[in-house]
């Protein structure tokens, strides 16, 4: 085996031992912010039993069925369960090794675009970040400070380390122009219809993909967020099934222009200011 094919094989087992554990935090986090939040504002909050990133040890939600280690592994336990519960049967959802899967996927694009080096293991940080928000937003609506803060940082250090490709200057107009971008349309679009029509996690995830790529691709971002998003809703809306107030979230789309500008640039009509 090369070195080259042995890189992309340990890329893909750390890919996939990521997203093993990105699906913990994308099932735990929305749930140990609602359980912060609540203590916050019980007048005497009860005490609970530990829950964090790290306890329990994975189970299945269902019969609370502690997993083996031999069911913890990524895709291939949920190849050998056929999607399963080992004891209560009811079924694990798809999405355990689709995240696991792309995350692999990503990992791999990562070292095989800029070798065995720090800049790959940055870039393939910043993507599994972008999973987990993509997620939890699907799920819950909400885009976590605990993820958005720290991806919003990171921008800006691997841009002072020339780690991202763009300059620090870039990259401090990008997440200032992010923020204020959506920050603006909020505001606008509240002011006209009296409604929400975004969160605000939203702002803070734009500006954060303003961090990491600099202002002259914040128009594509926007673009590939917004069409992106224009086609799902259209599809749901024509199999009924969007939610009754047509809310859909903003973050996936916003993740996913995100992922396509590391993979992809952004698009070259609209990158303006770079060569």
């Amino acid at each position: 085996m090369s070195p080259d094919s042995l890189v992309m094989l340990l890329a893909a087992a750390l890919g996939l031992a990521i997203g093993s554990f990105l699906n913990v935090v994308i099932h735990r986090l929305p749930r140990m912010l609602e359980a912060q939040w609540q203590a916050e504002t019980d007048d005497m909050p009860q005490p609970a039993a530990r829950y964090n990133i790290a306890t329990p040890s994975s189970h299945c939600p269902h019969c609370g069925h502690a997993l083996k280690w031999h069911e913890n592994i990524p895709v291939l336990s949920y190849l050998v369960l056929r999607g399963r519960c080992s004891q209560c049967r009811a079924p694990i959802g798809w999405r355990y090794p689709a995240v696991e899967l792309l995350t692999a996927a990503l990992f791999v694009w990562s070292f095989a675009t800029h070798g065995l080096s720090l800049q790959a293991a940055v870039w393939a940080g910043f993507a599994s970040a972008l999973v987990a928000l993509a997620a939890i937003d699907a799920d819950t609506s909400l885009l976590p400070d605990a993820l958005t803060q720290p991806l919003t940082w990171s921008g800006l250090l691997a841009a002072s380390m020339g780690l991202s490709g763009v300059t620090l200057h870039d990259a401090l107009w990008g997440g200032a122009a992010g923020y204020l971008f959506l920050w603006s349309v909020y505001w606008l679009f509240r002011l006209f219809t009296g409604k929400d029509g975004m969160g605000q996690g939203d702002f803070k995830l734009l500006a954060a993909l303003g961090a990491w790529f600099g202002w002259p691709a914040l128009v594509s971002l926007v673009l590939i967020a917004s069409v992106g998003g224009a086609i799902v809703g259209l599809g749901l809306r024509i199999t009924q099934r969007l939610a009754g107030d047509g809310y859909i979230p903003f973050g996936p789309f916003l993740a996913l222009a995100g992922l396509w500008v590391m993979v992809f640039g952004p698009l070259p009509i609209l990158h303006v200011g770079m060569t």
